[in-house]
């Protein structure tokens, strides 16, 4: 899918289908710079951001450059979250501002959404992604394969049109884009090689084959059971490779309708559950932290709620080391970060809803999932 060639000679180099590609954003202190409630994450970041220019002021200050920096600032964890390139921009006397418009929308983990806020000096790492989503409007259009392989969990893939988190399935993530962008959303540039065009218009003898194509292709390919199977060792260890499957057609085609539910799940339809209600308490949308039945059949929401009628197939949607609908449970639960004192809540007071609305609609992702992949054209 990419090789270091490639990025070094910015797409011009051949054997690559991608031009570039990148690792998920790294923050180095995600209960800081990720917050479902966006009011939350500006005000932690502030905080953050006051504590970091006040020390870096002592330091501008301070007569002997010579000290140690480790030494020198104060850990406070209910402040900020140190970490080695923060230090650096300290020693280099670099003020930070807060800026509203670099919150932003991320995938922190499969099917969970979350507000991030995307900068240069408190992530740790931003990869590419400046020149991928560099702006809210480039996610109208955009769209990034991301795959974790890596040989501690089992390899998975999911789109998404929004940044992703380096851990987004549990390990490292490794993203290819559509499109990329100069970093204001300026010069729109399609990411797939001419080279890769030429190849697979060559080895299916049909010039129509576009770079959209080919992009479907490859997400409906990595989601084919024998191509991870005979490939497994590969992939716990490099970038995924693209064999040429006997039916391109059908695999673009497959392709292209898993990338339209993953990434519109919250536009599909609600699976039919049972609404098991507790009369002895008051109606209540709120989630603490949700539990599965024994035998998965059953969620229990909260004291009020419980949703019957889990068809068992939705489990055989895994990514990683967990189904679709485990990561829901998993990631939507309130959580209180044990050495900040910040919480991340992911109720919504404006749609209390929500919650229940998405373990319906990833129900029904998730079995149309297992249906698309069990129906994909075999592998020779």
């Amino acid at each position: 899918m990419g090789s270091k060639e490639s990025k070094a000679a910015k797409g011009e180099a051949t054997g690559a289908i991608f031009k570039i590609y990148s690792n998920g954003v790294k923050t180095n202190r995600d209960a800081w710079a990720y917050n479902f409630n966006p009011d939350e994450l500006a005000a932690n970041i502030q905080r953050i951001i006051a504590t970091y220019n006040e020390q870096t002021r002592k330091w501008l200050d301070c007569p002997d450059k010579s000290a140690n920096v480790d030494d020198f600032v104060t850990y406070d964890d209910a402040k900020i979250s140190w970490s080695s390139t923060l230090k650096k921009y300290l020693q280099q006397g670099v003020i930070v501002e807060y800026d509203q418009n670099h919150i932003r929308q991320s995938l922190y983990r499969p099917f969970t959404k979350s507000r991030l806020y995307f900068d240069a000096y408190l992530n740790d790492r931003c990869g590419q992604f400046p020149y991928i989503f560099p702006t809210p409007e480039t996610e109208k259009e955009n769209r990034v394969i991301c795959v974790v392989n890596e040989a501690q969990i089992p390899f998975s893939s999911q789109i998404t049109n929004y940044i992703p988190c380096l851990h987004y399935g549990g390990r490292q993530t490794q993203c290819f884009p559509f499109y990329t962008y100069d970093k204001d959303g300026s010069n729109r540039q399609e990411n797939i090689t001419d080279w890769a065009v030429d190849a697979f218009r060559e080895e299916y003898q049909n010039p129509a084959i576009s770079k959209w194509d080919i992009f479907y292709y490859i997400y409906g390919l990595l989601h084919h059971p024998t191509y991870r199977e005979k490939y497994a060792d590969n992939l716990k260890r490099e970038i995924p490779r693209i064999p040429y499957a006997p039916d391109f057609e059908s695999f673009a085609k497959a392709g292209k309708r898993l990338a339209e539910i993953h990434i519109n799940y919250e536009q599909q339809p609600e699976y039919p559950l049972k609404f098991i209600e507790n009369d002895e308490v008051p109606l209540n949308w709120r989630v603490e932290k949700m539990k599965l039945s024994q035998d998965k059949t059953q969620l229990i929401y909260n004291e009020f709620l419980t949703l019957a009628g889990i068809p068992p197939k939705v489990f055989e949607y895994r990514l990683g080391n967990r189904s679709a609908l485990d990561w829901i449970i998993d990631r939507y639960q309130v959580k209180i970060d044990k050495r900040s004192g910040i919480e991340n809540d992911p109720n919504r007071l404006d749609d209390e809803e929500y919650i229940v609305r998405l373990i319906g609609q990833v129900i029904t992702v998730s079995l149309e999932t297992v249906d698309i992949v069990n129906n994909l054209a075999a592998l020779e």
